[in-house]
């Protein structure tokens, strides 16, 4: 019927913006939704049908879903074209997309320190530092030494979403509105 095709797209726009809030491109929230939606893996060729887009593109879209953690290309016998699937856990799914915009950041801070470091250090090193850029180094140093504390608890709290553990602070909901422990 065209009303349940018509919840059914509400639901996909919904999952859509959810991923988008939660930092995950609109194309890849988009597909996440299609293939939650279709209830089975689906072609490349089915997700382009289904959305527009190019297979090229749709295959950076897939391969962005992979290494965010929220698709995996799976086997059917007697299909010859890759098939991927996405998390079915909606909580999961929070957690890979949330820990993987986290793990982006930490990585990108880390080149970014390591830069600013060997700055400094070759600053430090300088013959004649007046007293004044003297302060002004070991001030930057305590500020990125901050910084690296900063995203050192990003990294932990990164850690604590992946292990689960935050199910143990944050239990999960059982339908009927019983948590899980």
């Amino acid at each position: 019927m065209e009303k349940i095709e018509d919840i059914r797209t509400q639901f996909i726009e919904k999952i859509t913006d959810n991923m988008n809030a939660f930092g995950a491109p609109t194309s890849v929230g988009r597909v996440l939704g299609i293939i939650y939606m279709n209830g089975e893996p689906m072609t490349l060729d089915e997700l382009s049908d289904e959305t527009g887009m190019s297979k090229t593109r749709m295959s950076q879209v897939v391969r962005e879903m992979m290494d965010m953690n929220v698709a995996e290309r799976v086997f059917k016998k007697g299909v010859r074209k890759d098939l991927y699937q996405v998390e079915e856990d909606y909580y999961q799914t929070f957690i890979s997309i949330f820990t993987s915009t986290w793990q982006k950041a930490i990585s990108r801070s880390r080149h970014f320190e390591q830069r600013l470091m060997k700055k400094l250090d070759e600053l430090q090193q300088q013959p004649e530092l007046s007293d004044e850029d003297e302060q002004a180094i070991n001030d930057l140093l305590a500020e990125l030494h901050e910084w690296t504390e900063y995203y050192d608890w990003i990294r932990r709290v990164t850690d604590f979403f992946e292990s689960g553990e935050i199910f143990n602070y944050v239990p999960k909901k059982r339908a009927g509105g019983d948590s899980n422990e």
